[in-house]
């Protein structure tokens, strides 16, 4: 994948390079007793594992990029950011998805993939049932419980999964969203180049 790239750490007082995520291992899981009374629907299996993770995106106008021959990815078509109430957290970015589609004139059905992301399972459910998304055009390479939530960088993480998800599939439409502590919802429209 063109968005991976080598990483040098330090682990026990080693240098060690790594090329693939350290989220968990292969033979991990993550079960829940929901035999008791108030026993937790979010547990460590259905919610992101916080991780490390740098990204950078690289934004400028469509014509400065053609000014200057720059051979851009794509082009955003909308965006939107809005808040509710902080017990809903996770819900935002139904709210401002419906009304960045109603701006740009698109419908979820005119969108070929979307890239959402689930701080947890219950709350990705929540918004992708309410907003009609077929499954099969939701996080195609895996959510931020399979990928993983790097603080501060989930943002360009997710918006870099959908452009080359997009990218690889040869499709045109994607949306980002995101859901941010305190109730806050992030949401981007973009277009594949040409």
């Amino acid at each position: 994948m063109e968005q991976l790239a080598k990483l040098k750490t330090l682990f026990k007082a080693d240098f060690d390079v790594r090329e693939t995520d350290g989220m968990c291992e292969a033979d991990e899981t993550c079960e829940a007793d929901f035999s008791a009374k108030h026993s937790p629907t979010v547990t460590a299996g259905n919610a992101s594992g916080i991780n490390d993770g740098a990204a950078a995106l690289v934004l400028m106008s469509k014509d400065y990029a053609i000014a200057h021959e720059i051979d851009y990815l794509a082009e955003i078509v909308g965006f939107a950011e809005g808040g509710i109430s902080p017990d809903l957290m996770g819900y935002a970015p139904k709210h401002v998805m419906e009304r960045m589609l109603k701006n740009t004139g698109y419908t979820v059905e005119n969108i070929d993939l979307f890239e959402i992301n689930e701080a947890f399972a219950a709350q990705s459910i929540a918004v992708c049932q309410q907003l009609n998304i077929n499954e099969s055009k939701l996080n195609i390479r895996g959510g931020a419980i399979a990928l993983g939530h790097p603080l501060g960088a989930s943002g360009a993480r997710i918006l870099t999964t959908l452009l080359y998800a997009l990218k690889d599939n040869h499709m045109q439409n994607g949306v980002a969203a995101l859901c941010v502590g305190g109730g806050i919802g992030v949401s981007m429209q973009v277009r594949m180049r040409k």
